[in-house]
């Protein structure tokens, strides 16, 4: 019995088609449920095998994997005529204040509550700052260095960290309040003297962005107790920032670089209106344009549209955060917030390898195990992992000890990129907690110990397990993340093969990255057994037309090697043998050409560079297409 799923995914499409093999009796439904509830049997893991993540307390939401996840309440929250009014004058520049108490004084600028932080930060990154640098990506910055007004760039994490205030859970991660606090108020007044009013609109450096700034509000409000426990002068000095920052947000929210940074600009705004006095209109604003960024955030199952593991974790990290603020004031969020996270978590999990660490993909490093669980537990939703999630554009396998993910999808719309990769058709696979075959990764590191100037070829073809032509990138790579035109389609079916007692996952997809520039057509066939101990694999180039192009061009398909794999070619040139710390042994094997072996490089789960190994078969295809298979199989 074979079941089957196809699906034609366009660039920048939303929906897709869906057709699915019908059982012998006729009966569509009953196709449906077996393709859906196997994996559902397979296994009850999250991150490596293990039991389902769990929330930090009850009750905890509960969702079964599948593809069919929606929201079932993703509108505003119902308020009333009064309420509607309010939220309607304070969008029109009404003031809270005079909204809140017409006749009234003005109440005095405090913070209404203490927010109980839900995500613990980094504590190396911590006891660097004590020791008086920014520790990023390994990279160390000596904190009296750092040029607070964003005149002078420096690399884009440092910045990030450095203006979003994310150092503060690093601190607070690293020692007791009273410890770390005069740390987190000297670097307070050098960034309140660097920065002493709001400009008129974003864009002008990266302090005042609305990504950066919405963080950085929302950080200053649940990490209050760190920078408000000093001098009087300094407290009323950054509790007047933090509303004039929520007056800024107010006015230029809706000129978000991208989505993840708008659903930020919100969350920064509702955080303010729960947290500072006379809120409520800002609050009844805000929460109305959360909602409404956060449905235009995501594709249907739940990944969002730059198609980033790393983004996909900040949107799960602010709706957290933003969550905390609520309860710190008693309130309960808007049904959305957590219709979102049941919805965002799922897909994340799909991207988790049998070491529990993320897989690398589209400028992401193999963020720690560690780390992704603390998120999920801080989410409080219970789920498995998806392994088809098909709109954003990835495939899981699980098979035994081993996990296959695939991408088969293609690249974000150039609006949605942050760190664009042309890595369509490429895989990762691992096995018992070890990696065999990876993607480089990393590209959003850049500026720590990766360098900047490799950023770009860390998004390119190349860096990924996958075929190019002409060492051409199947989809054009651009300066500052921007993806350009490349892949546009990608077709991909999905089989459950029985036969003969053993059964196998067999995915087949291509993609049209260049159609246009060499008429020719990229397909790649992995079938991958139940068992975990083989995967085959197929590369073909076919012809666009039906008149093939005359000449050749030449080829080459990656497969960059895990950073403990232990690696030696064949005597015949056809293979090499793998070996894993568990001890296990791999044979790979390749027909039609030789196998090579050169050097590479992967991003750990600390965004830092390892030099790794790769195994590349190349040579020269006609014009007319070719076939290349290959096999990596576990022995004994």
């Amino acid at each position: 019995m074979v079941q089957e799923v196809r699906t034609r995914t366009r660039r920048g499409s939303r929906n897709h088609s869906d057709t699915r093999a019908i059982p012998p009796d006729g009966n569509p439904e009953e196709g449906v449920l077996e393709y859906e509830d196997r994996e559902a049997h397979e296994r009850a893991d999250d991150l490596a095998g293990g039991s389902a993540p769990t929330g930090m307390g009850e009750p905890i939401n509960e969702i079964e994997p599948g593809r069919a996840l929606t929201l079932t309440d993703f509108t505003p929250p119902d308020l009333g005529a009064g309420e509607r009014l309010i939220r309607f004058a304070y969008r029109m520049g009404i003031p809270g204040s005079m909204l809140v108490s017409p006749l009234g004084k003005k109440s005095k600028l405090r913070l209404l509550a203490t927010v109980t932080s839900p995500l613990p930060g980094h504590r190396v990154a911590g006891t660097a700052l004590r020791a008086g640098h920014f520790l990023i990506h390994g990279a160390k910055t000596p904190i009296a260095q750092v040029d607070y007004a964003g005149a002078a760039r420096v690399s884009p994490p440092l910045e990030r960290v450095v203006h979003s205030f994310s150092w503060l859970a690093d601190l607070d991660a690293c020692a007791q309040r009273n410890q770390v606090a005069p740390i987190a108020e000297r670097i307070l007044t050098a960034w309140l003297h660097a920065n002493p009013m709001p400009p008129t609109r974003p864009g002008k450096g990266p302090a005042w962005n609305v990504g950066n700034t919405g963080m950085r509000l929302l950080h200053w409000l649940v990490h209050a107790p760190l920078i408000l426990s000093g001098e009087k002068s300094l407290r009323s000095r950054a509790l007047r920032t933090m509303g004039e920052t929520a007056r800024w947000l107010d006015r230029n929210v809706n000129h978000a670089e991208d989505g993840l940074a708008e659903v930020a600009g919100w969350s920064g705004i509702v955080a303010a209106g729960l947290l500072l006095p006379d809120g409520k209109p800002r609050r009844l604003y805000g929460e109305a344009g959360l909602i409404k960024a956060l449905g235009e955030l995501v594709g249907e199952d739940g990944g969002v549209l730059s198609r980033s593991p790393l983004a996909q974790m900040e949107a799960i990290a602010l709706l957290v955060k933003l969550r905390a603020c609520y309860q710190a004031t008693r309130r309960d969020p808007p049904k959305a917030v957590d219709a979102m996270l049941n919805l965002l978590v799922p897909p994340l999990l799909a991207l988790v390898h049998t070491d529990g660490d993320l897989g690398t993909w589209q400028g992401g490093w193999a963020v720690g195990g560690e780390e992704v669980t603390a998120l999920v537990e801080a989410s409080g939703v219970r789920t498995r992992p998806l392994r088809d999630v098909r709109q954003w554009g990835y495939q899981r396998v699980f098979a035994g000890k081993s996990v296959l993910l695939f991408d088969a999808a293609p690249p974000p719309m150039p609006r949605h990129a942050r760190f664009g990769c042309a890595s369509t058709l490429a895989f990762e696979l691992s096995h018992g907690g070890h990696r065999l075959i990876v993607n480089c990764g990393g590209a959003a590191s850049a500026g720590g110990l990766v360098p900047v100037r490799l950023e770009q070829g860390l998004r390119a073809t190349a860096a990924h397990s996958t075929l190019a032509i002409d060492d051409v990138n199947s989809t054009a790579i651009l300066i500052n993340g921007g993806i350009g035109v490349g892949v546009s389609q990608v077709d991909i079916e999905r089989r459950t093969i029985d036969a003969g007692g053993t059964s196998a996952t067999r995915l087949e997809a291509s993609h049209n990255g260049y159609a246009s520039r060499y008429g020719l057509t990229h397909r790649r066939i992995l079938i991958m057994r139940d068992d975990g101990t083989e995967l085959r694999g197929e590369d073909l180039l076919l012809p666009t037309g039906r008149k093939g192009k005359r000449g050749k061009v030449s080829f080459a398909i990656r497969f960059h090697l895990g950073p403990e794999v232990e690696i030696g070619l064949s005597e015949d040139g056809q293979g090499a043998g793998i070996a894993l710390p568990d001890g296990s042994y791999w044979q790979f094997r390749a027909s039609g050409c030789e196998v090579a072996l050169e050097d590479s490089l992967w991003v750990d789960g600390q965004g830092r560079p390892v030099a790794t190994q790769q195994l590349v078969l190349q040579g020269l295809v006609s014009r007319g297409g070719g076939t290349f298979g290959w096999l990596i199989k576990k022995m004994g």
